[in-house]
């Protein structure tokens, strides 16, 4: 399922082994192979990606490439795209071509990256499945695998129907599974996705990829279609942790567009090959154990925690006490951002238009009614509710305390030595779809997402690591998060584990 890695594909690029035309021409390959996953909702033209190819072969050609020549990397439905169909996969925005590209999108063409599509995922990104989009569920390319693995055991079952058609299918996850789903199929080297709540790192860990939440502020929002400003981050997705600081670096700083973002310079992130465990505090939160996390995934937790301490690293375990209610707090949150920007999608400014003209209200409801699905109507809905006056103290300002509370509960850990937290990504690897559509999205959400929306709402760096495989032959993957602005000790202590894992299989 795998093509080059994007450090190895750079490295055969600049030493001439492979052509640009080449390297795009395998990920087309892959793309065609795959599209029983539904991975993308749009390709670019063919016109645009020949006139790049030719430019980064010229660049080659000459000996001035730029950090991501000529690589391949597809983007998440929901970053602007200059004359790209941008639709955040809903009814609601179906034909919109934005008139300029986010900033991500931006510095990657401008470093020399490719850009060959737009990636699948949950409508307006609310979601951990990856299911509720207007083309379709994405599946996960790991079906592929055990389909040929299937195949290959029992002949008689060729020509048979396969499990994508009758919903025994694993999802890739979300909401940023299309974007996860890209790299681990082999149809680009990098992507991007959107991370509100572990919409990056929780379709990586089911895809067994690297999936990077950066701190907040380091990446520029600008251009990204909001869901909820003040948890959304911009994520990384590649193969390996190495690909992972080559876009991190082409990418990272501050932008005038977006005030969010910090305008304190900083050094260029690297990986440091002779890390030392021995300087290492790792600490394991227990609260990060939650009843339904499935034993194989406790297992691998234990086995990595007794790895870094047989390493040398000190290994302690923590308490993060506000955690428990991050999903709550998280809920009531993201429902009343939502419900603020959401506003804007009313049949007048722009997007789509239905109903009645002569009734202004008529207009607004079923506009929205056509527009949105079931799950972003209820967000906002309750985001509504949480906001009236009278319930404004009890849910939204209590909600930001209990955040606040949760923040400082990691900071606490962090000043008391602890350099980096462990812990498991998902509690369990991916699951299949039916048991997927058996309960609401929200409460699927609540569950995929129990190890992850912390870290969104304290605003650190996080990163899923494909530590393993399950029983039924699917990755799993386990987080490590960080202090504010320390990317580079988490890729380090990151790619020691990554070497560690190959060592060790």
């Amino acid at each position: 399922m795998t093509t080059y890695s994007l450090r190895e594909a750079i490295v055969r690029l600049r030493n001439r082994l492979i052509q640009v035309q080449d390297l795009y021409d395998m990920c087309l390959q892959k793309t065609q192979q795959t599209t029983s996953l539904n991975i993308y909702t749009s390709r670019i033209k063919e016109d645009e990606i020949t006139r790049r190819l030719e430019e980064s072969q010229n660049n080659y050609d000459e000996g001035k490439p730029r950090s991501l020549e000529g690589i391949p990397i597809a983007f998440k439905d929901n970053f602007c795209t200059k004359g790209i169909p941008t639709t955040c996969t809903s009814t609601m925005l179906q034909n919109y071509i934005p008139p300029y590209n986010a900033t991500m999108v931006s510095r990657c063409l401008d470093h020399g990256a490719l850009l060959v599509g737009k990636t699948n995922m949950d409508e307006f990104a609310m979601g951990a499945g990856s299911v509720d989009s207007l083309y379709g569920p994405v599946r996960n390319p790991w079906n592929l695998i055990k389909s040929q693995c299937a195949t290959d055991s029992h002949p008689s079952d060729q020509g048979k129907g396969s499990e994508l058609d009758d919903g025994n299918w694993a999802i890739a996850g979300g909401s940023s599974g299309g974007s996860a789903a890209s790299v681990a199929a082999g149809t680009c080297l990098a992507s991007f996705g959107s991370d509100t709540g572990g919409s990056v790192r929780v379709p990586a860990s089911f895809c067994g990829v690297v999936g990077l939440k950066p701190t907040y502020g380091l990446l520029s929002r600008h251009g990204l279609i909001p869901l909820c400003n003040s948890c959304d981050t911009p994520g990384i997705i590649t193969k390996t942790v190495e690909d992972c600081v080559i876009v991190l670096n082409a990418v990272s700083g501050h932008d005038v567009m977006d005030s969010t973002t910090v305008t304190e310079s900083h050094a260029p992130f690297s990986i440091d090959n002779d890390l030392e465990l021995t300087g290492i505090h790792i600490g394991i939160p227990k609260e990060y154990y939650v009843p339904f996390m499935e034993d194989e995934v406790v297992s691998l937790w234990q086995r990595m925690a007794d790895i870094f301490e047989n390493a040398g690293a000190k290994v302690s375990q923590v308490s993060l006490p506000h955690s428990e209610y991050s999903q709550a707090c998280y809920y009531v949150l993201t429902c009343c951002e939502v419900a603020s920007n959401f506003a804007r999608y009313d049949g007048i400014q722009y997007g789509l238009r239905t109903g009645l003209e002569d009734s202004t209200e008529e207009l607004y409801a079923q506009t929205r009614h056509t527009g949105l699905n079931e799950v972003v109507r209820g967000r906002i809905m309750a985001g509504n509710y949480f906001l009236l006056k009278r319930n404004y103290e009890s849910y939204f300002q209590q909600a930001q305390k209990v955040r606040r509370l949760i923040s400082e509960d990691y900071k606490k850990v962090f000043s008391r030595g602890v350099d980096l937290l462990l812990t498991p990504t998902t509690p369990s690897d991916a699951p299949d779809f039916r048991w997927f559509s058996e309960e609401s999205n929200m409460i699927r959400c609540q569950m995929l997402d129990s190890c992850s929306t912390a870290a969104n709402l304290a605003g650190l760096p996080a990163i899923n690591i494909p530590a393993g495989l399950s029983r039924r032959g699917l990755p799993l993957g386990l987080q490590l998060i960080g202090p504010m602005f320390t990317e580079s000790k988490l890729l380090s202590v990151s790619h020691w584990i990554e070497n560690e894992i190959k060592a060790n299989n």
